[in-house]
């Protein structure tokens, strides 16, 4: 990692913020041991769609009901932007327009956008003999996409809260199970997660999974720490 070099004021810049969530004795609370890597496989004789349906309607329960423990915490005021470590995300409308909002309001968009979508049965079919659309893969990539901003939120801003709550086991486990599932079937484009490769690596390494595209991530974040990326 690169060294941070003095202003021409002779004021050296803020050293970075340490990661609370990257302490041992945090990263290793879990609420189970379970192997998560077996969990995530596609059964034998299960439509794979089915399987995503599934699996991507629950994450979505959880990590909802995840947010809401800390969700008085996350204010227009604490968190005027949707950022994480050193991105900032904009909500894109319906017309492709793009939104600069606040967490809790992207949070909210992301959370009834997708609540629209996997409660229609256009899309996320319940009804036997109902075939699932030819958008559905990429649909499910787009939530997961979504999901993973709320869940990296979190922990970029409102780790110290979870923990008070003594929530962060949950927490860990939800996003060890997320991450090897959403890895599993190459639903986020690894450069979409790089900013908390970090994190994946310690808390995934211990479920038998490989770093898929997380071996540049200390590289990619000392060159990038003092600036602000968009998306």
């Amino acid at each position: 990692m690169e060294k941070s070099k003095g202003k021409p004021n002779g004021k050296k810049p803020a050293p970075e913020e340490k990661k609370l969530y990257l302490e041992p004795e945090y990263t290793k609370s879990r609420i189970t041991d379970f192997e998560f890597k077996e969990l995530v496989m596609l059964p034998r004789e299960i439509d794979l769609n089915e399987w995503l349906a599934s699996n991507t309607t629950t994450f979505f329960h959880h990590i909802n009901l995840q947010y809401s423990t800390i969700s008085e915490f996350c204010t227009g005021e604490s968190c005027q932007t949707m950022a994480v470590c050193n991105t900032q995300y904009y909500w894109y409308d319906e017309r492709g327009k793009k939104i600069k909002c606040t967490a809790p309001q992207y949070v909210d968009f992301v959370m009834s956008s997708v609540q629209k979508l996997v409660t229609d049965e256009d899309v996320f079919p319940t009804k036997y003999g109902k075939e699932f659309p030819n958008s559905f893969e990429s649909l499910v990539k787009k939530i997961c996409k979504y999901l993973f901003h709320v869940l990296a939120h979190i922990y970029s801003s409102h780790f110290k809260e979870t923990l008070a709550l003594e929530l962060h086991g949950h927490l860990n486990t939800l996003y060890t199970h997320f991450i090897l599932f959403i890895r599993e079937f190459n639903l986020v484009d690894p450069k979409e997660t790089t900013i908390m490769d970090d994190l994946t690596e310690v808390l995934c390494s211990s479920s038998g999974s490989s770093s898929n595209g997380s071996g540049n991530g200390s590289s990619n974040s000392a060159g990038a720490q003092n600036h602000v990326k968009e998306r």
